[in-house]
């Protein structure tokens, strides 16, 4: 079995939950954990997932840059719809990505910390 984890250092991490919009799910967390609270999300018929994480003191790291980007390659153009719907919905617009590329299939989204989500018209990268 293999298993896989991003971690992502956020302000924010209350703001993480809007990952919802996505189709993701709050799968666990954990708090005062060596001074960090933290959130995983994911698909919880999947043995990988995103974990945020706070400080207590504050993240160390720097602001993202508009390339960081997390993608999703959905090959349904009507999926894509309804997950913007949702997020349209929550209150979020689509924002035009730094690399033109990814404005060709895709749409892209921006979260509160600047992080940015790419739903991608593709099948995705096969090796």
């Amino acid at each position: 079995m293999v298993l896989a984890q991003c971690k992502i250092p956020t302000q924010l991490r209350q703001g993480v939950i809007d990952c919802e919009g996505l189709g993701l799910r709050k799968i666990g967390s954990f708090e005062g954990h060596a001074g960090y609270d933290g959130v995983m999300i994911g698909l919880p018929e999947f043995d990988y997932h995103l974990e945020f994480t706070q400080h207590i003191n504050g993240s160390p790291c720097p602001a993202p840059t508009k390339d960081n980007l997390l993608v999703f390659y959905i090959p349904s153009l009507e999926t894509i719809q309804e997950i913007t719907n949702r997020l349209h919905i929550m209150g979020y617009q689509s924002v035009v990505p730094e690399n033109p590329y990814w404005h060709a299939l895709g749409i892209t989204f921006e979260d509160p910390d600047g992080w940015r989500v790419v739903l991608m018209n593709s099948t995705g990268i096969h090796a």
